[in-house]
């Protein structure tokens, strides 16, 4: 069983910055990409950004330029640093791994509980 726990999130002026963490714990064999999707009120869940295992990432064009997302294999983690947050940026942030569990033949997609980012003055 692989479990996600997220943090990080808040409230914020906007503007300012957030920097959001999510860690895999338990029985992990291997992890491939990783990624963070934003859902707000209303709205239908997306994709906000991805990391590979290679490093290689990939963005929204809503958050290009402001959100870096990165990894740190060793701890089985992924961040999320968010700067110039804007007011329609606030959501709840869910984290999302694509690995192994306990055997290669246990691939899964697994989710985090979420953080809720509100950015509002």
């Amino acid at each position: 069983q692989v479990q996600l726990v997220e943090s990080g999130g808040g409230l914020v002026q906007p503007g300012g910055s957030l920097r959001l963490s999510c860690a895999a714990s338990g029985s992990i064999l291997s992890i491939n990409a990783m990624g963070w999707y934003c859902q707000a009120p209303g709205k239908q869940r997306e994709l906000v950004a991805s990391i590979t295992s290679g490093g290689r990432t990939s963005y929204a064009e809503f958050v290009k330029g402001r959100f870096t997302i990165s990894r740190d294999n060793a701890k089985n983690t992924v961040y999320l640093q968010m700067n110039s947050l804007k007011s329609e940026d606030t959501a709840v942030y869910y984290c999302n791994v694509d690995g192994y569990g306990s055997s290669w033949f246990d691939r899964n997609n697994y989710w985090g509980q979420g953080t809720q980012v509100t950015v509002s003055s």
